[in-house]
């Protein structure tokens, strides 16, 4: 019998239709998503799977997200329900809302959200649901979605639609669409991705009316009301297995003109209630808003403070409203990692400032339970994750996309080596890094490195993730580049007895050989006869990397991951020429 049933049975409630129900509900999540990935004509969504959907109920509460990212909907889904209804008390059967506003529940300016409202058959509404897609433009007085440097929203010049009527009767609002055609760069490819999200919302909507009508309205009610409770005594007794106590840690993003001079700090106060079954985190202790686009939304203020506690749990939950009654979050007003004030920009929302939150959290329950947390995971977003823009020659197109060929490595765990490739800590791994083939066929570019970074990993006895070198360059024309990095000044920092990642590096390169160092938020114009050279943070280590199996650095070495220098230098294993483990040297090294 598993935890979850077993805590259904303790609790009286029927595990088995439970588990059942929910799967159901997990399903139309999934359709919806499968409708997206498939019909969308973006890279950054079809390619690289930038998008969320979600299901919440009529309370607004977060019922699944299932193969969401958790920056997009943990910690925002209820809140741009909310503004859903605050802003239209009057819904109708048929209604669709446009909802990009980080000032109402939103993530940031670039991910644009369908929210469609689901009636059962006398009007009552019942469900929404939500598709999620990151814009390859949306309007921004620059062609990129992360825009650093912006002193505010209008410097961003974005689009902001908060939660605007886009359907009624099921039929477009067409000054609505006329707005985005004419203020977004590719307009057509803009308008294939919003028919992607109406379409994935209907489906969720269609799906859930089925099941409505097969099984009863208040049968799916009432199975919400026992998940969301079920869930809840679950959370309680993850965190009963927790030691309790609290801690502070900070984590700091790289300077940014017109920021701090020695970095954005990000400081969370982390207390663990193993008795009461509660985790609170406390963001108030936090700078004002800063004049740049790496400022929080609430909602991915909040959310990134949730994942930190997710990723750190002993045993795995799932993420829905029953579970977030646990973990109290605590923001305020006007702070660069709480909830800004229109028109502060927070046009990097979802990444860089997020992680670092996260980062802190997850460091903070390492310090008060060594048998959680986890390290600082690898900084975001290198230029191999920047967004590029131009005209092809090929065939005079205007083209704009995020190419995601490489981002930040995962950190080390209590219990195993950091994640190759998570991205970022906010999107748990979910984006797939693009095929260097599709990249080449849908733009002029050309990928001519793709590969790890040796000795680049946070060393631990479980280690991090190592770094990704990633070299491209424009063919046959020069293309615009824009990126907002970290982890050039500060990288991934371990955790108990841990090493940091090395840190992040980039510059562009010519044919005869003139580098060009890139700062941290950069918005250039690289020549055709010029390749931009990404190095990525790897994650920071977990433990002393002198405690670390030595047999799991024997692999490492093997695997070209780690050099036979470091393996002695640091993890104290020596090997023989054929590549074993020598017993009796490392012995020695350690020893000593």
């Amino acid at each position: 019998m598993t935890a979850a049933l077993q805590t259904s049975a303790a609790a009286g409630f029927d595990g088995v239709k439970l588990a059942i129900m929910q799967k159901r509900f997990d399903g139309v999540t999934r359709k919806m998503a499968n409708t997206l990935l498939r019909t969308a004509r973006s890279g950054v969504i079809n390619t690289a799977r930038d998008f969320s959907c979600a299901l919440v109920t009529a309370d607004c509460e977060l019922l699944t997200a299932a193969d969401s990212y958790p920056i997009h909907v943990i910690g925002g889904a209820d809140l741009m329900a909310r503004a859903m209804l605050d802003l239209h008390p009057e819904l109708q059967p048929g209604d669709a809302f446009l909802h990009n506003s980080p000032y109402h529940g939103n993530s940031h300016a670039a991910d644009h959200t369908i929210l469609v409202p689901v009636f059962d058959d006398d009007g009552v509404h019942r469900f929404t649901v939500l598709a999620k897609a990151h814009q390859a433009d949306c309007g921004n007085s620059l062609p990129t979605t992360y825009m650093g440097l912006a002193r505010d929203v209008y410097a961003e010049g974005a689009l902001i639609f908060p939660a605007v009527k886009v359907q009624t009767g099921y039929r477009d609002v067409a000054d609505i669409i006329n707005m985005c055609l004419m203020r977004i760069r590719v307009p057509d490819q803009w308008r294939g991705d919003y028919l992607a999200m109406v379409g994935a919302a209907r489906i969720g909507e269609r799906e859930i009316t089925r099941m409505g009508r097969e099984l009863g309205w208040d049968t799916l009610s009432a199975h919400a009301r026992d998940w969301f409770d079920l869930s809840e005594r679950r959370m309680i007794e993850v965190i009963g297995q927790m030691r309790s106590g609290k801690a502070r840690a900070t984590c700091v993003h790289d300077p940014l003109p017109g920021a701090p001079a020695d970095g954005i700090p990000a400081t969370a106060d982390v207390i663990v209630d193993s008795e009461g079954g509660r985790i609170s985190v406390d963001m108030t202790d936090n700078i004002d808003c800063v004049p740049v686009g790496v400022n929080l939304s609430h909602a991915c203020a909040r959310t990134a403070a949730l994942v930190g506690v997710l990723n750190s749990l002993p045993t795995p939950v799932i993420p829905n409203a029953g579970t977030l009654r646990r973990i109290d979050v605590t923001l305020r007003e006007n702070c660069c990692v709480g909830i800004p004030r229109h028109p502060v920009s927070t046009s990097v929302a979802t990444t860089n400032l997020g992680d670092r939150v996260t980062n802190a959290v997850q460091r903070a329950l390492a310090q008060i339970d060594p048998n959680v947390g986890m390290a600082e995971g690898g900084a975001g977003l290198p230029p191999a994750a920047g967004v590029i823009s131009g005209a092809d020659p090929r065939n005079g197109h205007a083209f704009i996309n995020e190419v995601i060929l490489a981002a930040g490595g995962g950190p080390g765990t209590p219990v195993q080596d950091g994640w190759l490739s998570l991205f970022c800590m906010g999107n748990a791994g979910m984006p797939f890094y693009d095929s260097i083939e599709i990249d080449e066929m849908l733009h002029p570019m050309l990928v001519e490195r793709r590969s790890i970074a040796q000795d680049s990993e946070g060393a631990g006895a479980f280690r991090g993730a190592p770094g990704i070198r990633t070299e491209f360059r424009p063919v046959d024309c020069d293309f615009e580049l824009g990126f907002v990095s970290d982890g050039t000044v500060n990288p991934a920092q371990g955790v108990c007895g841990g090493l940091p990642s090395l840190s992040a590096r980039q510059f562009l390169e010519s044919d005869g050989g003139e580098i060009t160092p890139l700062g941290t938020a950069e918005q250039i114009r690289v020549r055709a006869d010029q390749k931009v050279v990404s190095l990525s943070n790897g994650g920071g280590g977990y433990g002393d990397p002198t405690t670390r199996d030595p047999e799991r650095v024997r692999v490492d070495v093997a695997e070209g991951l780690v050099s036979r220098e470091r393996a002695e230098a640091v993890y104290k294993v020596a090997l023989t020429a054929d590549l074993r483990v020598d017993a009796a040297a490392t012995a020695a090294l350690r020893a000593a």
